[in-house]
């Protein structure tokens, strides 16, 4: 559901016709689903780390280069990519309460971090490594096509016909 959806969106709103992005940004979609994968960093206490301010001061606390703080940094990015482009209205909730995301910016963070991730180039992640600095430079973009990926599934949950006991439910 997600492939088409993303795919629909990013081609026909955006214009949009390139498989390995919009492949990244559907699986996102389907790996943030559960809630474990969206807050899955954790701090040296194993608590989920609910804030890209903490997630940040996570990423560099750990050893320069190495795949973990690649992931922490490719995690930040589509962390704050998942809430940009889906759900805005919670980022204005956050910062409107005293917490450290109260001065983050997400688009930013997002774009830094990708840019960060892109950079712990190796042989097994270097086609990851370019798609992250086009994530990066892309964010802006990416999220409004997120945005319309969530008109469209909420259009489609609209539309959608529930049969019971020989005729539709809502009807």
């Amino acid at each position: 559901m997600f492939a088409g959806l993303t795919e629909h969106a990013f081609q026909s709103s955006l214009g949009v016709a390139d498989p390995p992005l919009i492949d990244y940004i559907s699986e996102l979609l389907s790996r943030f689903l559960h809630v474990d994968a969206v807050y899955r960093i954790r701090n040296g206490q194993g608590q989920p780390l609910e804030e890209v301010a903490d997630m940040l001061i996570e990423a560099q606390t750990l050893p320069e280069g190495g795949r973990t703080q690649r992931e922490v940094y490719r995690h930040i990015g589509d962390f704050t990519l998942f809430w940009t482009g889906l759900f805005p209205e919670v980022i204005s909730k956050l910062r409107s309460r005293w917490c450290k995301d109260h001065f983050i910016n997400y688009t930013e963070s997002g774009k830094r971090s990708y840019y960060r991730a892109s950079q712990f180039v190796d042989s097994t992640c270097e086609a990851e490594s370019v798609l992250l600095a086009r994530l990066s430079r892309e964010f802006e973009l990416c999220a409004y096509g997120l945005h319309q990926v969530r008109k469209e599934w909420e259009e489609m949950a609209g539309e959608v016909a529930i049969p019971f006991r020989g005729r539709l439910l809502g009807s």
